[in-house]
């Protein structure tokens, strides 16, 4: 891909598979639209009940945890990254390396649609920095500033420094 700005791809869960290596039930984004190579993409997830979390959080008021939902706009700035960088998952990675100014401001429960907002803000060599946003319907939920970086080796030549 180009870095000319691209909004009519839409991504399914059969893509998202390609450029992440998430599977279930840790795989938090499951359509990729809007999508500005290199800028921006909205991200989706249904909210399902049947999601292992939800077993105990909470059993009576099951609401999906915070931490997951910044997972959620992680994944959705990896797929991006990827996709305009026209990589895949099999011999790279994204790995997290900072999550800064992290907001909760309504719960988010099965039958939702949670609607991932990312937007690049910087990029310095292999290490990318975002913003991103959660909603369901109009309501902010969440919100979220974090870094990532692409690690060459990936599923099959792990070339970590084992500080992750």
């Amino acid at each position: 891909m180009t870095e000319k700005q691209r909004h009519d791809v839409v991504l399914g869960v059969e893509d998202i598979k390609v450029l992440l290596p998430h599977r279930a039930p840790f795989l938090f984004v499951e359509r990729l639209t809007d999508i500005v190579a290199y800028e921006s993409a909205t991200g989706y997830k249904a909210v399902s009940y049947n999601e292992p979390h939800f077993q105990g959080h909470f059993p009576d008021h099951a609401v999906m945890p915070g931490v997951l939902i910044v997972e959620a706009l992680a994944q959705t700035a990896g797929a991006l990254v990827l996709h305009s960088l026209g990589m895949t998952s099999d011999n790279r990675i994204v790995y997290f390396m900072t999550i800064e100014k992290a907001r909760f401001r309504k719960p988010v429960r099965p039958g939702d649609m949670l609607q991932m907002k990312v937007k690049a803000l910087r990029r310095r060599g292999p290490v990318w920095r975002f913003s991103g946003e959660a909603y369901v319907g109009e309501v902010l939920c969440a919100e979220a500033e974090f870094s990532a970086m692409i690690q060459e080796g990936g599923a099959d030549g792990d070339t970590s420094d084992g500080n992750r």
